[in-house]
């Protein structure tokens, strides 16, 4: 019932930028959290940024500096402007919501379809 879309993703050379955006669609009742994840071939899912309540955001030490997440409330969207782009932030992207999607609902996770960032060397 809830669907995230996601897209921004594609090749850019080291040091390059790139801006992924994700919305969510379907029965939203509140969001608790948005974010972004990413995973490279071989490696565990980690995550990359979030944001939760009051819009208080967090990075992973690598991509502080470097990347900013932001949310747009009345689209159900977030964002993440990925600048000085390094061969290691190479991997698949996937967006996250955290919300009750009735008032009576249990709270769950919902997740992108992933969006492919290669950074050359």
């Amino acid at each position: 019932q809830v669907q995230l879309v996601e897209s921004g993703g594609g090749l850019v050379q080291a040091g390059g930028s790139l801006k992924l955006s994700c919305a969510a669609s379907g029965s939203i009742f509140r969001i608790n959290a948005m974010g972004w994840y990413r995973q490279a071939p071989g490696k565990q899912r980690e995550l990359v940024a979030d944001i939760t309540v009051g819009y208080n955001t967090h990075y992973a030490d690598s991509v502080k500096g470097r990347f900013t997440i932001s949310g747009d409330g009345a689209k159900n969207a977030i964002y993440l402007q990925m600048n000085s782009l390094k061969a290691e932030d190479t991997g698949a992207y996937y967006c996250y919501f955290r919300l009750f999607p009735t008032n009576w609902g249990r709270e769950s996770d919902y997740w992108g379809q992933g969006t492919q960032v290669t950074v050359s060397s």
